[in-house]
């Protein structure tokens, strides 16, 4: 299944964020650290030009503290851009953001003029808790629902930083695929528009393979299940979720592995290495030249034969 969901209001989102861009100094970007790439916008490279980018890998407590430093290090090969971890309730830490936005436009005379800073991040990574934390005040709404923000606003912050807030908004088509379930598995995509079965089982395949001990530990299994539809099997047995005739209930198991890994509940998990993500990106790459080439021979042979 392809998952994309880009609402009206996303689209007008990026056509905002595109005509102000070029006037701001400083350019935050809110990531979450399970899936610093799937939920990183592929918009913001080519919007941002040279603008310093700050990239806040948020959530740091659910995710893999392992692969999280791989990340680190994979985003800081970027120019101009610095990443650093956070996680909720840890004031002191989001305040550091503002001391390197101050080191990354050194040139910049907040006496004479305030410094324009543009928050980005795609919807449900925590950005409007982290501007009411550097703001001291509920400056922007929060929500458990993705998309709470729909408008652009200016918030005032210490030291004469102008902080402008933007709506999380994803793109028109999400690729690779994968990018897609991650951001179903963590919340980025509304529960309505999903097949709960259909991303738990791409979830329990992920887990299954990445964190076996984890998932055997949490839901008390004895042997490891040799698939993602083998561990929903094994959590239905083990809960007693079944329909009638004994057949397992994969909603209610679905629902359960979505949940406790939004929650946590599960351990710390990270979706994706940037191994997985340059392979992933290679093998886009490649299908995508192969049904171009294919869709050129139709076009040719169309051409011959109408001659």
């Amino acid at each position: 299944m392809a998952i994309n969901w880009f609402p009206g209001h996303m689209h007008k989102a990026r056509k905002e964020i595109k005509k102000v861009m070029p006037q701001m100094d400083l350019i935050i970007e809110v990531v979450d650290a399970r899936i610093p790439f799937s939920s990183e916008n592929p918009l913001v490279p080519s919007l941002r030009g040279d603008t310093p980018l700050i990239k806040v890998l948020n959530k740091r407590d659910l995710a893999d503290p392992a692969v999280t430093e791989q990340w680190l290090k994979w985003i800081e090969q970027e120019r101009g851009v610095r990443a650093i971890t956070l996680t909720h309730n840890q004031r002191q830490e989001a305040l550091g953001i503002l001391k390197l936005a101050e080191e990354l436009t050194p040139n910049h005379d907040r006496q004479k003029s305030a410094l324009r800073v543009m928050i980005l991040g795609i919807p449900n990574v925590g950005k409007s808790t982290l501007i009411n934390t550097l703001a001291g005040r509920s400056a922007a709404k929060t929500g458990n629902e993705p998309a709470v923000t729909r408008a652009q606003q200016a918030i005032k912050l210490p030291d004469n930083v102008l902080l402008y807030d933007t709506p999380g908004f994803l793109w028109p088509k999400l690729s690779p695929e994968a990018c897609g379930y991650r951001l179903a598995i963590t919340g980025a995509i509304r529960s309505a528009v999903l097949d709960f079965e259909d991303v738990a089982m791409f979830e329990a395949d992920f887990l299954i393979k990445a964190y076996p001990e984890l998932v055997m530990t949490r839901y008390g299994l004895d042997e490891q299940p040799v698939d993602g539809l083998g561990l929903m099997d094994a959590i239905a047995g083990k809960r007693k979720f079944f329909r009638r005739g004994g057949i397992p209930d994969l909603h209610k198991v679905s629902e359960i592995l979505l949940n406790e890994l939004r929650a946590g509940t599960i351990g710390r998990v990270s979706l994706e290495t940037p191994a997985m993500v340059e392979k992933e990106l290679l093998e886009t790459k490649a299908r995508e030249e192969a049904e171009a080439a294919e869709k050129a021979a139709r076009t040719d042979e169309r051409k011959k034969r109408s001659r």
